[in-house]
């Protein structure tokens, strides 16, 4: 093994995703006044009405220098004799929900980049209910802090320590139990980002399966992890297929979470849900070689989906989720070599159907397959695959947006609620049945690729060959899994997208009235 591969770096999984012990340091407090040691002090000023009298200045002036109360727009007022003042803009306040004081918390959290310790007032707005209130604030703080800087000699500015959520009396325990729930949500996508950032010769399929089970005993979660050889008994051949040319194995992870009692045993759960996430963790194309552009350099961001599930899963038992789960993450990396999968050849997924390779680079689909009916067998009331899938849908919706495909509308709307819940967008696409013949072969049961125009579409209409009369939704985060600049709460870099929306499926989910 090379040296870069065993620098202190990697030591352990708490080294290559420090996101999680930080998170989990950090002091989150909910006071009734401001604290008299605060300092830097976050106060919330509308588009109209009154003007905080604690900032020392009138709309007018306010407006003169640039500052109208939009969402997103800071003022920081640095004083001599007390805490730095920053006025954050909430925009209308009638309009006011979770998703836009989720971004006045970023933005505020952004604007004093240097301070370690805040406190704010926000969670005293009118209109958003106090538990809303304080897990919006809390991801957003959070989440527009994060920095990826494990391979760093010097971190990227200084950590947070505590934060200060001002609230009265009548809303302060509502908001406490929102901002530890925040904390939670918070720490699940840092996690995600920490995997997705991680480079690709840190974070190998063997070395992605060692921290789902280090985190599997930490969190109460069973793990399994089917190495080579028992993928090869289970005959997943798409996996084992897009494997085939690297000199690193392939590792798919089981992990389950059933929900317990307050004594610790089983409880009786609201429904199965199944999640398969895709875990490329790098992807050269194969034979069919990306080009050296921008997008290949992205490309350890392969595994975005399976960081999703298992971040995902890695808070479902702290916040007591009602919903039995299980998770598959499918990893390998993609790579060309003399043994590499070629251009005509016949892949057999578990299961038996058999699949014609015509593009090395529509590999994601060939390691969903296999998993995917291994859940289809374990017989759970709904499945959802998350994966960076499709360049098309990136093309189609852009970098804010992930698509969404299923075969079951009741099943998508509770996905799309999450996704509103979240503010990790979605847009539905349709699963449309007329491009499926771009899928026949000649010379096995389907090929793996359609024409170039209705990429997403035809993907997912490969992926639901194997889902069956399941409830299924898939969700292509192609332009999500990635940020070309810092934005609210979304940093440069890996985004984590996903994994709150899948917390929040888990949490609030409710087995579909009936199968397709």
């Amino acid at each position: 093994m090379t040296a870069y591969k065993t620098a202190s770096a990697i030591a352990g999984y708490k080294k290559i995703t420090p996101s999680i012990k930080h998170t989990a340091e950090i002091r989150i407090g909910v006071p009734r006044s401001i604290p008299a040691d605060a300092g830097c002090v976050g106060v919330p000023v509308g588009i109209d009405g009154a003007i905080p009298r604690q900032l020392g200045l009138d709309r007018a002036t306010m407006v003169a220098s640039g500052f109208d109360g939009k969402v997103g727009q800071t003022m920081v007022l640095p004083r001599s004799d007390g805490p730095t003042i920053v006025a954050i803009g909430i925009g209308e306040v009638d309009e006011l929900d979770a998703a836009k004081l989720r971004d006045a918390a970023a933005a505020f959290a952004r604007a004093v980049g240097k301070h370690s310790r805040l406190c704010t007032t926000l969670a005293d707005v009118p209109n958003v209910p106090p538990e809303v209130a304080g897990q919006a604030i809390i991801e957003g703080m959070l989440l527009a802090r994060y920095r990826f800087d494990s391979l760093k000699q010097e971190t990227l500015g200084p950590r947070l320590t505590d934060l200060s959520l001002v609230a009265g009396s009548k809303r302060a325990d509502a908001v406490s139990e929102g901002a530890e729930r925040g904390r939670l949500m918070a720490a699940a996508a840092k996690f995600a980002r920490d995997l997705t950032n991680t480079p690709p010769a840190y974070l190998t399929a063997r070395r992605m399966a060692e921290v789902a089970a280090a985190i599997a005993a930490d969190r109460g979660l069973g793990v399994e992890v089917f190495d080579e050889e028992a993928l090869t008994r289970l005959g997943c051949g798409g996996l084992l297929g897009v494997n085939a040319g690297s000199v690193e194995p392939p590792r798919m992870v089981k992990l389950t979470y059933r929900p317990k009692t307050s004594s610790g045993r089983n409880a009786k759960a609201a429904g199965h849900l199944a999640m398969v996430g895709k875990g490329i963790t790098y992807d050269s194309g194969g034979i069919n070689l990306k080009p050296g552009d921008s997008m290949h350099g992205l490309m350890k961001m392969d595994m975005a989906g399976a960081a999703a599930v298992l971040s995902a899963m890695s808070s479902l038992s702290t916040l007591g989720c009602p919903t039995a789960v299980t998770g598959y993450l499918m990893c390998t990396d993609n790579m060309p070599s003399g043994s590499a999968m070629k251009m005509g050849d016949v892949l057999t997924i578990h299961g038996g159907k058999t699949i014609e390779v015509l593009n090395t680079d529509a590999e994601g689909r060939l390691i969903l397959a296999d998993g995917i009916v291994l859940a289809v067998e374990e017989q759970p009331d709904a499945l959802v695959t998350i994966a960076t899938l499709t360049g098309a849908c990136l093309r189609a919706l852009g970098d804010q947006i992930a698509g969404v495909l299923s075969n079951s509308q009741g099943f998508a709307d509770q996905v799309m609620t999450s996704s509103q819940n979240t503010d990790e967008l979605v847009w539905q696409l349709p699963l449309e049945k007329r491009y499926r013949k771009q899928l026949d072969s000649n010379i096995a049961d389907m090929k793996n690729i359609g024409a170039e125009s209705p990429g997403t579409i035809t993907a997912a209409l490969f992926l639901a060959e194997f889902v069956g009369k399941v409830p299924w939704a898939h969700l292509d985060i192609c332009g999500t899994m990635y940020a070309d600049e810092d934005e609210s709460w979304r940093p440069k870099g890996a985004t984590g997208f996903g994994t709150r929306l899948l917390i929040d499926l888990a949490m609030n989910f409710t087995p579909p009235a009936s199968r397709v």
